[in-house]
């Protein structure tokens, strides 16, 4: 049995202490009015993992960036949280653009794939909150089929996974409400995928006009 490590969270205080006064250092200013409000140009709804901090892979400072993230970056359209958090994002705080995305090596992608089609399924997900969550991307990776190889095909789940999102996001009331613009120029929301085997962003132009 493997026991807490208190030196984790002492590491995330003194490291805090230290970029605070860092920044103090730099900008006297910053936190006192980082403290009066915010106005990030961006809603980022993106995947839980641990690899994929939006702030950092994209260097930028606290208050930029309005986040949502879950589990395999799923929209589901009755979730009153996400829904919540594109609504504030949306109408009161106005962002400019709302990025939906995955990232390559997502682990409830390959889940949700390797249920229904790796001869070694992975065990204790069905039946738990974390299978009734990943269910719709299960019903996807039902409905996408095998592909040639496992890679291809947790590949081809995530990056649909992304753009049905978009879509759906796009078609929700919050952002009908708001009229938000979905093609050409000033259009508002976009399907990126994080590719962790590089480091850099990759945009699935979902709503590009071919």
């Amino acid at each position: 049995m493997t026991t807490p490590d208190s030196n984790a969270l002492l590491d995330l205080l003194i490291a805090n202490i230290s970029w605070a006064g860092a920044i103090n250092k730099v900008a006297p200013n910053f936190f006192p009015d980082s403290a009066l409000g915010q106005s990030p140009k961006v809603l980022w709804i993106g995947c839980s993992d641990s690899r994929v901090p939006e702030s950092v892979i994209t260097v930028r400072k606290p208050g930029d960036v309005f986040v949502h993230r879950n589990i395999a970056n799923q929209f589901v359209p009755n979730d009153s949280n996400i829904l919540s958090v594109i609504q504030y994002a949306v109408l009161v705080l106005k962002v400019q653009h709302s990025k939906y995305g995955g990232h390559t090596k997502c682990g409830g992608a390959a889940a949700s794939y390797d249920l229904l089609w790796s001869p070694d399924p992975p065990q204790g997900i069905l039946g738990t909150p974390l299978g009734d969550w990943l269910e719709p991307l299960i019903n996807l990776a039902r409905e996408l089929g095998p592909a040639t190889n496992r890679e291809e095909g947790v590949l081809r789940l995530l990056e649909e996974n992304v753009r049905r999102a978009a879509m759906n996001i796009a078609r929700s009331d919050v952002v009908q409400q708001a009229r938000m613009p979905v093609k050409g120029e000033s259009h508002l929301l976009h399907g990126w995928i994080y590719v962790l085997e590089t480091g850099t962003l990759r945009d699935l132009c979902v709503f590009r006009d071919d």
